[in-house]
């Protein structure tokens, strides 16, 4: 086996301009004893969180990055992982992440940090492949006993609101679902051209074509119903991309509804106060005028009793995904089955901090009937990791932002890629990834 040589970590900089943590894992090389291979893993940040993520540990020193550096984070990855990992080895990536969940002894991982835990846990993972001479995703295929073909359907965000931009739009994420293409680099490019279209026509309407966060348009829309004509322009960017809505071409949304629920068991939306049961109506009606196939954090992570009701109604006809209400963790997922709430869950590393726990979490849900779908953050690096991860584990989907901002568009790349190097192994989900909720 290869033993661990060395660990390192350093603060670089996210797509939003703040630290996170960069870390480079140095592993016996296989073929040739005596040298090393390096694994390197960058740490990604949200900033619509769920309250009960793994903690993101900072150094809350506001005359540094305003609070934001991750100086803590590497002197424990220096200090403190690094002695009790050097020197040995560890044949199975759980045995690694379980040491590492053992240094850091609590629950959400608030004495170590996730972002110091997981950097070590995915650079793990690439030193290994480095060392056998395989890919990263054939590493995550063999713990996840997969085939490592399938190629995700790209959710991908076209127009932001929320906390991803200032437009007064409650809804987070807008996203297109290239699913009726045969391969993915196919639908990769129906996004792209759907993504150039839209901005001509907001230039056109004299609307703002500057992106958010994750690199969609954040116009502001006047009037009484902005989310619907946001949800028209779109369905526009599409018909006028030569594309089919609802044939070749669908329509997901993330609410994000936790950063418009006001804690009294009603929701700021479009300057109302709604009850889970008003948000409920307005999400079916917007169903049934437009092909949306994926609704996610429709309600809030609070509110238990509006997701079933949330489930019950819409659970048959639309993917219902938990991001704030399962944060990647188990624990909440089996709530959530033994609840039958939601449908679907979205899978993020750090918000539960280790591979091992995001690929056991992954397991659940797929045992259970629930779909996945693996995510980026708001505050993204130029990483691939995911775009492996969603591959290695055969995946039916992947959000992973917008056709613009490099911290974006890294990930379709490598996914490009992937589909490059499988051939004619090579299988795009397409509609099968949808094909519960599709008439």
């Amino acid at each position: 086996m290869s033993k661990i040589r060395e660990i390192q970590a350093r603060e670089i900089l996210d797509s939003r301009g703040y630290p996170t943590i960069e870390v480079d894992l140095r592993v016996d090389d296989l073929k040739y004893p005596g040298e090393t291979v390096m694994g390197r893993a960058s740490v990604p940040s949200g900033a619509s969180t769920g309250e009960s993520e793994a903690l993101e540990l900072r150094d809350e020193n506001k005359k540094r990055y305003l609070g934001k550096g991750v100086l803590k984070a590497i002197e424990n990855v220096r200090n403190r992982i690094a002695p009790a990992l050097i020197g040995r080895d560890f044949p199975l990536q759980s045995l690694l992440d379980d040491t590492l969940r053992d240094l850091d002894g609590t629950p959400y991982k608030s004495r170590l940090g996730a972002n110091s835990i997981l950097g070590v846990s995915m650079a793990y993972i690439r030193a290994q492949a480095a060392s056998k001479r395989v890919w990263t995703e054939e590493i995550l295929a063999s713990i996840f006993k997969s085939s490592a073909t399938t190629l995700p359907v790209p959710l991908m965000n076209i127009l932001n609101g929320g906390k991803h931009a200032e437009n007064g739009l409650a809804i987070q994420e807008f996203m297109i679902i290239p699913a009726g293409f045969h391969q993915f680099s196919e639908a990769l490019r129906a996004g792209a051209e759907i993504f150039h279209r839209l901005k001509k026509i907001l230039h056109d309407q004299g609307l703002s074509t500057g992106v958010g966060d994750e690199g969609g348009f954040a116009p502001t829309f006047e009037g009484e119903k902005p989310h619907e004509q946001a949800l028209l322009v779109i369905m526009q960017a599409i018909s006028d991309s030569g594309y089919q809505p609802g044939k070749n071409v669908f329509i997901a949304l993330d609410a994000a509804a936790s950063e418009f629920w006001d804690k009294k068991n009603a929701y700021r939306f479009e300057g109302n106060l709604l009850s889970s049961a008003d948000m409920i109506s307005v999400y079916a009606r917007w169903i049934k005028e437009f092909p949306i196939l994926s609704l996610e954090d429709g309600l809030s992570e609070h509110d238990w009793t509006g997701w079933s009701r949330l489930t019950e109604t819409l659970g048959s006809s639309c993917q219902l995904v938990g991001d704030d209400l399962f944060v990647t963790n188990p624990t909440f997922l089996k709530q959530g089955i033994e609840k039958k709430v939601a449908n679907s869950i979205l899978i993020k590393l750090n918000q539960i901090g280790t591979v091992t726990e995001t690929l056991e979490t992954m397991k659940l849900a797929s045992h259970s009937g629930y779909q996945t779908i693996i995510s980026h953050r708001s505050g993204e690096t130029e990483d691939t990791f995911i775009a492996d991860l969603a591959v290695g584990t055969d995946c039916q989907q992947i959000k992973t932002g917008s056709a613009s901002r490099t911290d974006r568009t890294a990930k379709y790349n490598q996914l490009l890629r992937l589909e490059e190097r499988l051939g004619e192994k090579a299988r795009f989900a397409g509609y099968s990834a949808f094909k519960r909720w599709m008439s």
